[in-house]
């Protein structure tokens, strides 16, 4: 029986540097082997580029669009603005890297994850023509440093990685069987508690299922890791993470350390497609748990 192929990519924000470099790896050998693609905030972006194939086109939005103060401005955060002004980074992101959207609605099915304000739960929209712009707004608008509420078919929405920063058990609910996920922090890392909850509940007092949810996210996210780790017997999981020294933060905009960051991604997109192809003496058929 085929085992329909998934990759799921992690956000991050900055982070996503890495997976920009995995993914420029994969277009570099024309490898596109994914019957569906699922991502998170910059995961989700990092995808667009990916399924259009337009390498370098991740690249060029974290380093020279996402470092610009039009995007990162905390003077003007200080003064009631927004920290990150998620809108303008994505139609700036369309404007000047304009997408093949043949290509990128092809044969691979993209689904973006967003966080429903009313439930704290994640949705998932199926990305296509008419709603791109609005779905990846939606999956990377980060809580507090983005003060806008993106709100389009019925429903508004924060960052996806909120309620699913990993979201690994959803392509498995889709029927995939063999997954692939890029990860935005080495593999020895696990997502502590928030140190204050009752500052989360005070900044969330309007909006109580978000605060429900950001208090949960640990949990969440650390399911994801254990799911990853010990997946049903049915399904192979492979991971592609930073090494142990990737030193790429949320917020960081130091275009040195991004390019080693994205180096780091190119060098282990290369060695992922290496171990596909066996070139290792791995055994696909054998592997559950792959790195």
């Amino acid at each position: 029986m085929k085992k329909n192929k998934a990759l799921v990519v992690e956000g991050g924000a900055m982070r996503g540097i890495f997976a920009s470099g995995v993914l420029d790896a994969f277009m570099e050998d024309d490898f596109h082997p994914y019957d569906l693609a699922i991502g998170v905030s910059a995961g989700a972006s990092n995808l667009l580029g990916y399924l259009a194939n337009q390498p370098k086109r991740s690249y060029r939005v974290i380093t020279q669009l996402a470092t610009d103060k039009r995007f990162f401005n905390p003077s003007r955060f200080l003064r009631g603005g927004n920290l990150l002004d998620v809108k303008w980074l994505v139609e700036e992101s369309m404007r000047l890297y304009p997408l093949d959207q043949h290509r990128l609605f092809g044969k691979t099915a993209l689904i973006a994850a967003t966080t429903n304000i009313e439930t704290g739960q994640a949705d998932y929209y199926h990305v296509n023509e008419d709603n791109v712009s609005h779905v990846i707004e939606a999956t990377s608008a980060l809580p507090v440093a983005y003060k806008e509420t993106p709100c389009f078919s019925g429903g508004c929405y924060t960052d996806g990685g909120v309620a699913d920063s990993i979201p690994v058990r959803e392509a498995y609910r889709r029927g995939a069987r063999d997954i692939t996920v890029i990860l935005s922090h080495p593999l020895s890392y696990q997502m502590k508690p928030a140190k204050h909850p009752w500052l989360i509940q005070k900044l969330f007092a309007r909006q109580p299922q978000i605060a429900g949810a950001m208090l949960k996210r640990s949990d969440n996210y650390n399911a994801s890791l254990d799911f990853i780790r010990n997946p049903p017997q049915d399904a192979t999981i492979r991971v592609i993470a930073p090494p142990e020294n990737f030193s790429v933060k949320r917020l960081t905009m130091r275009k040195p350390t991004l390019d080693e960051g994205y180096q780091m991604g190119l060098k282990a997109g290369m060695l992922h497609i290496h171990r596909r192809r066996d070139l290792n003496g791995s055994h696909e058929e054998d592997c559950h748990f792959c790195l």
